[in-house]
């Protein structure tokens, strides 16, 4: 059990990395309130994470 939770824990590290690197500051704050909205079921926290991680991914429109 230990063995799983430490593979898991390094994994959401390693996401959280991969995120901060590629969207910068934004991108960790959406990947934030998208996890802890989903974890307290709080649907206003969860659509704002998501709709910065929407507009993060999506990019500039030309």
């Amino acid at each position: 059990m230990p063995t799983i939770a430490l593979i898991s824990a390094i994994a959401v590290v390693a996401f959280q990395k991969t995120v901060e690197w590629r969207y910068g500051t934004m991108g960790v704050v959406g990947l934030l309130f998208l996890t802890v909205g989903l974890k307290a079921k709080n649907h206003t926290c969860s659509s704002i994470g998501a709709v910065i991680l929407t507009l993060m991914f999506a990019g500039p429109a030309l």
